[in-house]
This record gives structure tokens, C-alpha cells and sequence, in this order.
């Protein structure tokens, strides 16, 4: 089965880094595809790299991330440019979506500028009797 969480920004907003990082870490160690509202800082997507990269065994192979932003930047008119900086300096890193999910499940994501592709893989598990 699937499973697809969401977890809006106000549930990760007031956390430090590397609190983000270790709650979305345990979400996607459990086999579920974050949606997450908005987007980690640099940094903070640096540090979910890097903690997946320490903590890869036989059970937990990886992440795939994704950052999808919202508003394309070529179709925009100067006025919505500008209300789109400006919103984007009071909201922060909470406009657009970021995807993360666990690479056993998750093999690849597409971004084109009409959709989003997310390519999945669910192995069969075999019970031992």
C-alpha cells in the first residue's frame, strides 16, 4: 500500500533545522511519501541529505526529494512578479510543495511545466511460514 502523508507548514515552522530534518527523516522511514508545504531551506535539505547518507543500511536505502514551485517565473507579468516577491518575503519558505520519499518506494520524480510525475515501486513482501 501507498501511503502519502501530508504535513503542512505550521506543523514545522516553529522547529529548528534539526528537528525538521529528524521529523521528516522518522515520516519517511516509515515508508511514506511526504507532502510537505513549502520548501526546506538549503541548508536544511543539505542536512536531510546528509543524515539519510549516515543512516543507509539493508532496511532504509535513501531518499528522493523534489522542490515544486508553484508560480512559473517566465509567465509571470512585472505586477505579479513583484506581489510574488513580496508575498514570498512575508510566507517565507511556504509557498510551493516539496515531495520526499523513501527511494525503495519512490524511483523517480518528473517535473515538466504542465505536471508532476512521481514514479513508484512497491516491492511484495513474503511472509516466512
Amino acid at each position: 500500500m501507498l501511503t502519502l502523508q501530508f504535513i503542512p507548514h505550521a506543523d514545522i515552522e516553529r522547529l529548528e533545522s534539526d528537528k525538521r530534518v529528524e521529523k521528516l527523516l522518522k515520516v519517511v522511514k516509515e515508508n511514506k511519501i511526504i507532502l510537505l508545504e513549502g520548501k526546506l531551506r538549503s541548508q536544511e535539505e543539505a542536512m536531510l541529505i546528509k543524515r539519510t547518507m549516515e543512516e543507509i543500511d539493508e532496511s532504509f536505502t535513501g531518499i528522493e526529494i523534489s522542490p515544486i514551485n508553484i508560480h512559473r517565473k517566465e509567465d509571470e507579468a512585472f505586477f505579479r512578479k513583484v506581489k510574488g516577491m513580496l508575498i514570498n518575503l512575508l510566507l517565507g519558505d511556504r509557498q510551493g510543495l516539496t515531495i520526499i520519499g523513501p527511494a525503495t518506494v519512490v524511483k523517480e520524480i518528473k517535473q515538466d511545466p504542465d505536471k508532476i510525475q512521481l514514479f513508484t515501486e512497491e516491492k511484495a513482501k513474503r511472509q516466512k511460514k
